[in-house]
């Protein structure tokens, strides 16, 4: 661990696809490949404050101020620097539990680590700003109102980090709160995992790489220690222990993955505890943490695409081209399409589950788009990631193929997003995303 510190620190973390896995990865050892992106949160951290308060108070409270851009958000809390409560003190907000655990837990490792109290610099407050990239978010309805189509291109033009709109459909005079149109590529984990290193880094506790630097890094120690406070954060945030692969691949990207034993981080649940939570958090970060987590990312020439289908899919035709294949690469094309067979295996045996369960994995809808994808050429894998439903559907294709399916997508009423795949976990950022020029093009940065 290290004990630099710098005042302002920007670190961002991938969202993801799962591609096979599904339910079954809630149990060891089944096995999920889940795929990081090019999709990332961010989270900026800062002082609010020049100068430590010096008020009568100061040593018992500081200042936590949470700005959410996109959704034109703020919120207050008060973060007790003795038994580590935070508190959301706006009266307009109702708080963001994933934020409110990712610095407590932080802020607990800090204090695990250096064996003292950081009080001197959270004394002058923490000032955390969120941002997602727009892939996290449907744009939908606002390129229908503008009357534009169904293509990368009308998604392309909104402005990196564009204001998000809610779902208020099932909003009931008022006593429900409006959700925000999300794509699935598991915004929270993100969202979580980003603030996590950004504080962790903040007050010293790591010291993470920048993506360019991501690739080379061998030891793998502090973004241990941020993937079991983000996975103990999101986990206690959700109410549940989860299968934890979306916070996996935010913090290592891509990855085949096998759970972590629940027991793990069990210390941490339940609003009563006996323990310090700084003793809590210790002994987490000493666990012998029995995840598995093997490198895997797509191979050269192979690309992730990723579509918002409309609401209830569309019927499809059959559009099945036959595919050129030189001799010479018999072995590569055997492969390819054993890959091919066994996700439409995989497909099938979910969707039994589903029926089983009474849960729509796959649903009818996306079962006929999902066959209708896997008839163009050059598309080698289709299918539903994570748990399934009607967020989005996946393909991953061949060479330059990937015009040709989001065409036919576009003319099947699904949008096919910006997102590809980006094998980089969590990293921290030279500036404020919003600064750099290069973010006009977030989405693709990484893809070309």
């Amino acid at each position: 661990m290290s004990g630099e510190r710098t005042m302002v620190v920007a670190a961002s973390a991938p969202g993801k696809v799962l591609m096979t896995g599904g339910y079954l990865i809630l149990e060891r050892p089944n096995s999920g490949l889940v795929l990081s992106t090019n999709a990332r949160f961010y989270a900026i951290v800062k002082p609010l404050f020049e100068e430590p308060k010096s008020d009568s108070c100061a040593g018992a409270w500081t200042d936590v101020k949470l700005t959410s851009p996109q959704l034109s958000r703020e919120g207050m809390y008060k973060l007790d620097l003795e038994n580590l409560t935070i508190q959301c003190v706006s009266s307009s907000e109702t708080g963001n539990p994933f934020v409110e655990y990712a610095v407590q837990y932080s802020v607990a490792a800090a204090q695990a680590a250096f064996d003292k109290n950081m009080k001197d610099l959270l004394l002058q407050g923490l000032g955390i700003t969120i941002l997602g990239c727009n892939d996290f978010y449907s744009y939908r309805n606002q390129i229908e109102e503008l009357g534009l189509p169904l293509t990368t291109e009308s998604l392309a033009n909104f402005p990196p980090f564009t204001s998000i709109t809610f779902n208020v459909e099932n909003v009931n005079g008022g006593n429900c709160k409006p959700e925000v149109a999300k794509t699935g590529l598991g915004s929270s984990a993100a969202m979580t995992t980003a603030v996590v290193a950004s504080v962790l880094h903040y007050l010293g506790v790591v010291k993470l790489s920048s993506s360019k630097d991501y690739q080379a890094r061998k030891d793998t120690a502090d973004l241990d220690v941020v993937h079991k406070i983000a996975q103990t954060a999101h986990c206690v945030a959700q109410g549940k222990i989860g299968s934890g692969f979306d916070v996996c691949s935010a913090v290592y990207g891509s990855q085949r993955y096998v759970r972590f034993s629940p027991e793990l981080i069990s210390s941490a649940q339940g609003a009563e505890r006996a323990v310090p939570l700084p003793e809590v958090i210790a002994g987490i970060l000493k666990g012998k943490w029995d995840h598995e987590k093997t490198e895997f990312s797509l191979p050269p020439l192979v690309t992730l695409l990723l579509g918002e289908p409309g609401t209830g899919g569309s019927s499809t035709p059959s559009m099945w081209i036959e595919q050129a294949f030189e001799p010479n690469k018999e072995a590569v094309v055997n492969a390819l399409l054993g890959a091919k067979d066994a996700m439409l295996l995989i497909r099938s045996l979910m969707r039994k589950m589903g029926e089983a369960a009474g849960v729509p994995i796959e649903p009818e809808s996306q079962t006929r788009l999902l066959d209708a994808t896997m008839k163009l050429e050059g598309v080698m894998l289709a299918g539903v990631p994570g748990a399934g439903g009607f967020d989005a559907i996946f393909a991953v294709i061949l060479g330059d193929s990937s015009k040709n399916v989001t065409q036919v997508w576009s003319s099947l009423n699904v949008l096919a997003l910006l997102v590809r795949e980006y094998p980089c976990g969590v990293c921290v950022e030279s500036v404020d995303p919003r600064t750099n020029a290069v973010t006009s093009t977030v989405s693709s940065v990484h893809s070309q």
